[in-house]
């Protein structure tokens, strides 16, 4: 596939590092020479200096033989404008643009990005992903990471083995023996920073941070069988009052009644002015920083500390100065990876990382084959995917445990007529089956050709 990528900052980068390794023909267009000649010398594509939005610079770039242009500039404008020349005068198919102002993203204004409009065929806001995704990880508490796939019926949830985890050093198999009746399946473990797919004669040790794969319904008991049964979440400090701060508190406000909630900001303007649009939410004015307003906030009792300011160490040090005042939990909003492996040691319980967001956004329209979403987990090193089978997929009809390309795969579940199966190794996967499954980046191309559709498909 050949993909044009407009923009080489942090999201560009990292979605051309990602497609270049799998093989795609990737290039890069950015009007800053420096991120420019960085891609030329470290990645397997080109990149050219210039304006994504400029026609010389998109043809210059190869757009007359693009597959997708992926617009992920850091201004809103330019990427809209650079799909839609894109498309008009260049006819690429699939047109992927990132927009940030809520303004563009109101209801009223959905036409703007339909075919009779600027024929954008997916926009991505990173702040309602982002917003949303901790949102749900204010509705399990227990869990450092929760997705939801086929139309919520499962769902793929992150779990911290700690010493006082009950299934430590039990091999994965006898879970099923001790429970027989609970639908769950780990299909990926991190471990020192390294991603294992389990096997059954595996056990997890103390440490580890495991991906576990359920029905939705079996979500509370699936947390309690691994010691992270936790009070839902009634009191919430946000710091930073961004739109994605504004975002969450209103979205609670109007989800959660009985959440608590609120938000210290550190500039008056802005304090001032997201009071206006919220109603039950306090706002304060300060530094999250400041021991004596985190007092004032009531940090103690607070169930969530959330950072979501632009400032990574303002954030991490938020974080870790309100669990030392007593905060039960804290969730962190981390732009840079290069912070990731020092997150845990200031007793942060968990981190949100708005590119690795964003990267599984765009791949879920770059995956071959019926793949209908991706997660990204261990900082690019696998995803959780959901994927459909056709009638000529080559996985339909034949046994799990014959698939060798299932090899670097753990299929966690399958969704068939409404109904949710744990598989094994002697399932077969049928014609509309929905398959959850965790693979590793370097085994993503294998389960893309298991869902490919043959020409006699169409």
């Amino acid at each position: 596939m050949k993909v044009l990528v407009c923009g080489a900052g942090q999201v560009g980068y990292g979605i051309a590092e990602q497609l270049s390794a799998e093989g795609n023909d990737v290039t890069l267009i950015d009007v800053r020479p420096d991120l420019v000649q960085k891609v030329n010398d470290t990645l397997e594509a080109r990149a050219y200096v210039g304006n994504g939005a400029h026609p010389d610079v998109l043809e210059r770039a190869g757009a007359r033989e693009c597959d997708m242009i992926i617009a992920v500039t850091l201004h809103d404008e330019v990427n809209m404008m650079a799909a839609q020349v894109a498309g008009t005068l260049f006819d690429v198919p699939t047109k992927i643009a990132r927009v940030r102002s809520q303004t563009y993203l109101n209801k009223e204004w959905a036409k703007l990005f339909s075919r009779g409009g600027m024929g954008i065929d997916v926009i991505i806001s990173p702040e309602r992903e982002v917003g949303e995704m901790v949102l749900r990880r204010l509705s399990l508490p227990g869990a450092f990471d929760n997705v939801s796939f086929a139309e919520g019926a499962v769902a793929s949830i992150g779990l911290t083995c700690d010493s006082d985890c009950p299934v430590i050093d039990t091999p994965l198999r006898q879970l099923s023996e001790l429970f027989p009746d609970l639908p769950a399946v780990v299909v990926a473990v991190q471990r020192r920073g390294e991603i294992i797919v389990p096997h059954s004669d595996d056990h997890i040790a103390e440490g580890d941070d495991v991906y576990v794969v359920t029905p939705a319904g079996q979500v509370a008991r699936t947390l309690s069988i691994f010691g992270q049964a936790e009070a839902p979440t009634r009191r919430v400090v946000i710091a930073g009052g961004g739109n994605i701060g504004l975002y969450v508190a209103r979205e609670l406000e109007r989800r959660h009644t009985g959440v608590r909630v609120k938000i210290i900001e550190a500039s008056r303007g802005r304090a001032e002015e997201i009071a206006d649009h919220l109603e039950r939410t306090v706002v304060l004015h300060g530094s999250a920083l400041s021991e004596e307003l985190l007092r004032e906030a009531e940090i103690a009792s607070a169930d969530t500390i959330v950072a979501l300011t632009n400032d990574d160490q303002v954030n991490i040090l938020a974080c870790a100065l309100a669990k030392q005042l007593g905060a039960a939990r804290s969730l962190c909003l981390v732009n840079s990876s290069g912070y990731a492996s020092v997150i845990r040691s200031f007793d942060i319980d968990s981190e949100i990382n708005p590119r690795f967001i964003t990267v599984s956004r765009v791949l879920q329209h770059v995956r071959r084959g019926r793949i209908i979403a991706v997660h990204s987990i261990g900082s690019g090193a696998g995803e959780i995917m959901e994927a459909e089978a056709l009638e000529t997929a080559p996985i339909v009809g034949k046994a799990l445990k014959d698939l060798p390309q299932l090899k670097g795969v753990r299929v966690g579940a399958i969704v068939r007529g409404g109904k949710v199966i744990v598989p094994d190794g002697d399932t077969q996967i049928q014609v509309k089956d929905r398959v959850i499954l965790f693979a590793r980046t370097d085994n993503v191309r294998d389960v893309e050709q298991l869902f490919r559709v043959s020409i006699e498909f169409f």
